[in-house]
């Protein structure tokens, strides 16, 4: 997680928390992030809280083998406001798992980052991420929401964006 983005989700967490909307943290590891190492650990600004769920993945959709529907379903969870790392991959899967599912799923469209992998072809980060900012304000299903908003923007509320 790039530093610079740290106090917009630590801002996030933090009117969440304020307004009784559940926080639900999920954590990636896999062969390149090792569980337990330094990379994979939160930072300490983001802490989750004792009764908020820390739901471990290891595939880019953060519901694909792991306890997050259920964890929502117990909250009482359809509409999720998604934020994080690895735009290209997480964050995107994330998103399409999430709607897919039925849930209305909102991008904060600057609380979320990748790293740089122009190497491999791909866009620069900026370009990455604008362009998800991009498709996700575009997306639609019956009966679900989707779409992009800033952090300023964000209204925890079911019928909001």
């Amino acid at each position: 997680m790039l530093p610079t983005l740290t106090p917009t989700l630590a801002d996030l967490v933090e009117r969440a928390r304020q307004e009784g909307v559940p926080v639900v943290w999920v954590q990636h590891d896999d062969e390149g992030l090792v569980k337990g190492s330094d990379g994979w650990r939160i930072v300490p600004e983001l802490t989750p809280e004792d009764a908020e769920p820390l739901v471990g993945k290891s595939y880019g959709d953060s519901f694909e083998d792991t306890t997050l529907e259920a964890v929502l379903s117990g909250l009482g969870v359809g509409r999720l406001v998604v934020v994080g790392a690895e735009t290209d991959a997480c964050v995107r899967s994330t998103l399409h798992g999430a709607f897919v599912r039925g849930y209305d799923a909102a991008l904060v469209g600057d609380a979320h980052t990748t790293v740089d992998k122009t190497a491999w072809g791909a866009p620069p980060p900026d370009q990455v991420i604008a362009h998800t900012n991009l498709y996700w304000s575009r997306q639609s299903a019956p009966g679900r929401t989707a779409g992009t908003v800033t952090t300023k923007d964000v209204v925890f509320d079911p019928a909001g964006p």
